[in-house]
């Protein structure tokens, strides 16, 4: 998780990522974000993140990001 936190913070370190649970509702990341953080994880957990993975319910929270990544590397 910590590894996310980074990748998170290094986008936007005004963001409490540990509380917000509406980053793609509230618009506080768009679709470059996306394709950073997609980018990210792939490269730091060597998985693919397969299209219909990249909904909004896997980036809306640091945690449901962190399910995400979990369970893309246990598919592996």
């Amino acid at each position: 998780m910590d590894i996310i936190m980074e990748i998170l913070s290094g986008l936007h370190p005004e963001v409490d990522f540990d509380k917000c649970e509406t980053l793609i509702d509230d618009r506080i990341i768009d679709s470059f974000d996306i394709v950073t953080i997609i980018s990210e994880i792939s490269d730091e957990f060597d998985i693919t993140v397969p299209v219909e993975d990249i909904v909004p319910k896997n980036f809306n929270s640091a945690k449901a990001l962190f399910a995400m990544v979990e369970r893309l590397i246990e598919e592996e």
